[in-house]
């Protein structure tokens, strides 16, 4: 298999990862959202692959979850959100990887694209339900973040052990 094309796949299945990630536990939130185990695999995206891939991979994975799980108006935002928050993760990984170690790197790196997402859903679900009811679902995703966080180092640490996958 080529190079691009090892490329698509692995993305592909990131993407797939990402959705189920995300659908196989759901958690209500406030206003009308949910909390998902899916920014582990949208952070590992960011890490392990190319930027555009990592986008794509998080930003269609997060978003086919919302549309299958009946959150469509969400999608848009989510895609967007999502896919920002892989970039984030890899720039950030690549500007401190050489200041810090791997691991600290990775937790600075994927603190700031956690907070993004944080500040991204504030943002999209103070246009629709107003910004001080919104404010209402930052602390949950907070713990979303965290545990996305977490999670997300530990998947990336694992995949890396087995050889299943490389750094971008």
């Amino acid at each position: 298999m080529n190079g691009k094309t090892k490329q698509i796949v692995t993305a592909a299945l990131f993407a797939a990862l990402t959705c189920v990630a995300t659908m196989v536990i759901k958690i209500p939130s406030p206003m009308d959202g949910y909390l998902n185990l899916g920014d582990c695999v949208v952070l590992a995206a960011g890490w392990l692959l190319a930027p555009g891939y990592g986008f794509l991979a998080a930003g269609l994975g997060s978003a086919l979850a919302d549309v299958f799980s009946g959150y469509v108006m969400y999608a848009p935002a989510t895609f967007v959100i999502k896919g920002l928050m892989a970039l984030i993760a890899f720039y950030g990984a690549k500007v401190f990887l050489e200041k810090l170690g791997d691991l600290a790197t990775k937790i600075l790196s994927g603190a700031a694209a956690e907070l993004w997402m944080v500040l991204g859903y504030y943002l999209f679900e103070g246009c629709l339900y107003g910004f001080v009811p919104s404010a209402v679902n930052v602390p949950a995703n907070g713990v979303q973040g965290a545990a996305g966080l977490i999670l997300g180092v530990l998947l990336v640490k694992a995949l890396e052990k087995s050889r299943i996958i490389k750094k971008a």
